[in-house]
């Protein structure tokens, strides 16, 4: 049996990653499954791209999950990800590329919006 000292490397992050690291990979992982799904329709695997668009959609639902109910923003947030989440959905069953590269940017610009926030938030704490 061999070991995978990426996959060691991988759960050892994962198991000690802050929570804003943990949504970040979240946000990683979406982006990650959209580009693939984008990949698959280009090469008509239509299986592989209803897996990874599903995949893709469990992470925004995860997303979803998190969101701390006690802030007004979470509402907004909530609206975004419902809205992200029909992309996929309709991207899936229409295997529409440009649906999909919609979700896809308005994760990342999601992802960016995250990642200025911590900083931010870090940058006040200091």
């Amino acid at each position: 049996m061999a070991v995978n000292v990426a996959e060691i490397y991988k759960n050892s992050k994962e198991q000690t990653a802050s929570k804003e690291e943990i949504i970040t990979m979240l946000y990683e992982g979406a982006i990650k499954f959209c580009n693939i799904a984008i990949t698959e329709l280009e090469l008509n695997h239509m299986e592989n791209v209803n897996t990874n668009l599903k995949k893709a959609q469990r992470i925004i639902e995860e997303l979803i999950l998190t969101l701390d109910k006690r802030y007004p923003v979470s509402k907004e947030f909530q609206q975004v990800y419902d809205y992200i989440l029909e992309l996929l959905v309709q991207g899936n069953i229409k295997k529409d590329k440009e649906l999909i590269e919609r979700a896809c940017n308005d994760i990342r610009g999601m992802r960016d919006t995250w990642i200025e926030v911590v900083k931010q938030a870090k940058a006040g704490q200091k």
